[in-house]
Formats: structure tokens, sequence, C-alpha cells
């Protein structure tokens, strides 16, 4: 006689309850303590950059959010790579700052236009200036870079 086959049921395997996403009350700080906020457009995912920035550099964001969308009312503002960009609608950005350990980089797309010229730089177009905690700020000299490259075609869309 043949013999029958025993096949075992295996019981269904009861599905595992999904982990429960818990809002973290402050973004991850990445390497240099750059805040890593969602890439997102508008003016909320920026001031949400700028309140993770550690230490005085909130301050320093806060001061170059106030100025860039004082120079340039209508500004348009998003987070990418991890950073707040500014543009002109139509345009595109130019300008974009991010934090580093011992500094915030400032970088104007089209800085290589700009006068005077930024002390940072070695690409075609981008320039650039490393602001450190205690040093001198030019704010003044900012705006009016902030100005001009307002006023020049962007970088992206």
């Amino acid at each position: 006689m043949p013999s029958k086959s025993k096949l075992k049921a295996t019981p269904a395997k009861k599905p595992r309850a999904a982990a429960k996403a818990r809002p973290s009350s402050k973004p991850a700080l990445l390497t240099g303590g750059n805040p890593q906020i969602a890439k997102a457009d508008g003016d909320a995912p920026v001031q949400a950059y700028i309140a993770a920035m550690p230490g005085r550099k909130r301050d320093l964001g806060a001061r170059l959010d106030a100025l860039i969308t004082r120079a340039v009312p209508k500004v348009r503002k998003a987070v990418k790579w991890n950073s707040p960009f500014y543009g002109v609608e139509g345009q595109g950005w130019f300008v974009s700052f991010h934090v580093f350990t011992r500094y915030v980089k400032v970088t104007f797309f089209k800085g290589a236009s700009l006068k005077p010229a930024l002390p940072g730089g070695t690409s075609k177009d981008a320039r650039w200036i490393d602001i450190r905690e205690g040093e001198a700020f030019d704010e003044a000299q900012f705006v009016k870079w902030v100005k001009q490259a307002a006023a020049l075609p962007g970088w992206g869309g």
C-alpha cells in the first residue's frame, strides 16, 4: 500500500503590528551639526531647519533668514539637500546656507558675478563665505550681495 504523505499544516503567521512612528521633538543632526529636514518648499521647512540649528548657529540662521527676507521681500524659500534655499520665482535659487562643525557656509550660486568678490570659491560660478563663531560678520555687505544675487538669473528652478 502506498504510503500517505504526511503534510503538517503550518499555522499562519500572525502579521506583526506596525511600529508606531513617534514624532521626534527635534530633527536629527547630521555630520557637523547640520539639521536633517525633509525636502519641501515654503517658509515652514526653512524655519524648522533654523530652529534645529545647534547653539549659537541658530541665532545666525535666524539673522541670515531675516536679512535675506528683508532684502528680497518676495523671496521664495525651500529646504533642499538639508539646507535652506532662497530664490526668485521664475529665476531660480540665488543663495543657500549649510551648517558645519565650526562655521556656517553661505553659498551664492552666481557669486562670481558679485562685487566685491566673495572670499571663497573654486567653481566657475558659485562663491561663498564661511561665518565662524566669534568672527565679524558684515551684514551691510551681505545684504548688498543678496540684492545683487537676487537680480541675476539663479541656479535650478
